[in-house]
């Protein structure tokens, strides 16, 4: 499995194949990579990525330029030779995980896959990783030669797209921990979590009683953080008490009558305690608010 040949265009690069390469990376370590043009050399190939005019994924052909491309996804974005090698790749690279797979093409690949192509609709504006991974071409004022800046940028991808995997599988596995926590709660305006989980899609999603979640943070101490109308937004289903707003320690102990309370965020949407029971009693308090 180390001793394939893998192929893909010479000079400019672009997201696709750089991410195409940093993908393949992780299940063929010590492949040998080629950047041509050269048909002779293309067609003894391994694996041919973003060039040759071809797809056959049993054939390891992967490019999307031949007239008609290589299909598209149901909501229309076409695929890139990185969306290719997803398909044939993505579950085998997440370790078997079908779910975590369909989550990296959502979050990642199929926004590389669109932008390559042309398809901005749904695309957000400002730098985009594509747009990133553009800036390691040389410009006119550099003699760095392209081959040499292309395995800096695989080497950036590849970490971008291990972190991407690792966020995803994160997200996929809380959801039956939250969910859990969710079924459990004594009272579903609050929900306890054992350790700090990402909680907001899975509480959204299955909880529209839901106003406080408590999760111990990091350092020892815990937290009660108010449930957001949506995701992404900055108004909350329930704020925490006004008199809280920006008040820590002594202050907001007096204004609690809670010992061990240690600040409220003065947007309401956070706030702590040392201890798991005065979390709790400040949840209650904000409850009869």
């Amino acid at each position: 499995m180390n001793d394939k040949t893998i192929v893909t265009h010479n000079g400019n690069f672009h997201a696709d194949d750089v991410f195409s390469i940093a993908a393949l990376k992780s299940i063929f370590p010590a492949f040998k990579l080629i950047r041509t043009r050269d048909l002779a050399v293309i067609a003894q190939a391994d694996i041919v990525i973003d060039v040759g005019g071809e797809y056959n994924p049993d054939a390891g052909r992967f490019d999307h330029h031949q007239r008609g491309g290589a299909g598209e996804r149901e909501n229309g974005i076409p695929y890139s030779s990185f969306g290719l090698i997803w398909q044939k790749y993505g579950v085998e690279i997440c370790q078997g995980d079908p779910d975590v797979a369909k989550s990296i093409d959502t979050g990642l690949v199929s926004t590389i896959d669109a932008i390559d192509c042309g398809h901005v609709e749904g695309v957000s504006k400002g730098i985009s990783l594509s747009q990133t991974i553009s800036m390691f071409n040389p410009t006119w004022q550099e003699e760095s030669d392209f081959d040499h800046c292309f395995d800096e940028a695989v080497e950036f991808a590849s970490r971008v797209l291990t972190r991407f995997i690792a966020s995803a599988s994160g997200g996929i596995n809380a959801k039956s921990i939250v969910a859990k926590a969710i079924d459990n709660a004594a009272d579903p305006r609050v929900i306890v979590l054992e350790k700090y989980t990402p909680w907001k899609t899975t509480v959204h999603t299955l909880s529209k009683e839901a106003l406080y979640v408590i999760y111990p943070s990091g350092s020892g101490p815990f937290r009660i953080q108010t449930v957001p109308v949506e995701l992404g937004s900055f108004e909350d289903r329930k704020s925490l008490p006004k008199a809280w707003a920006g008040l820590a320690d002594q202050a907001l102990q007096e204004v609690t009558g809670i010992d061990d309370a240690m600040f409220c965020h003065n947007g309401l949407f956070i706030a702590g305690a040392q201890s798991f029971e005065s979390a709790m009693k400040m949840a209650a308090i904000a409850l009869e608010e």
